[in-house]
């Protein structure tokens, strides 16, 4: 009886595993199917021309090397032909009460732009304390542009910022870059680097 037991049951087991897989390699293209659709949309800047400038080498690098010899790389291999350079600032400062608050303003406008990152990097700081703080950030993404123009998609805070884009070859925007790349110095107004996120 144990003996027959054993032969019925082996077999059923093989069903069950042959019947299963059928049911998985049906589900395949359904999904398959789902997922093109929204490949359609794609990132409007990889669209214009790449230039000798590699966004994913830079960020590399910024990430495993100190600040001054990130920011000697990036003016080493920066593209501007085919970059650009920008600053952002906060237009309602008046408003940033707790700096909490202030930096989570920052990070839900990075996570907004997750699917822009790969053609973009940006330093965004907190400058001052409680009840008296500025954000703004230096950005860089490939083209001559204000990129946010480009997708509604990007569009839920770039509103709230003004923009001005930078001459890459000046002493001000080299200054500026080692500023909020190193994360040190002041706003307009001397208020003090407090903390600061990166896009990358």
């Amino acid at each position: 009886m144990a003996g027959k037991g054993k032969k019925e049951a082996a077999p059923k087991k093989e069903k069950k595993v042959a019947e299963k897989k059928p049911e998985k390699k049906e589900e395949a293209p359904a999904e398959d199917d789902g997922l093109s659709m929204p490949v359609k949309k794609k990132d409007p800047l990889d669209e214009l021309p790449a230039g000798k400038f590699n966004m994913e080498e830079w960020k590399r690098f910024y990430s495993n090397h100190d600040e001054d010899e990130s920011i000697k790389w990036f003016w080493e291999h920066f593209d501007t032909e085919n970059y650009s350079i920008w600053k952002g600032d906060y237009k309602y400062n008046d408003e940033l009460a707790m700096v909490f608050m202030s930096c989570n303003l920052i990070g839900g406008m990075f996570q907004r732009l997750e699917k822009m990152k790969k053609n973009a990097f940006a330093s965004c700081c907190l400058f001052g304390e409680n009840n008296n703080s500025s954000i703004s950030g230096i950005w860089i993404w490939r083209g001559q542009n204000l990129a946010f123009d480009m997708s509604e998609d990007w569009q839920i805070d770039y509103a709230s910022y003004d923009w001005k884009k930078l001459d890459a070859g000046s002493d001000s925007t080299k200054q500026l870059v080692h500023d909020y790349f190193k994360w040190e110095g002041e706003d307009d107004q001397g208020r003090k680097f407090n903390q600061g996120k990166i896009l990358k």
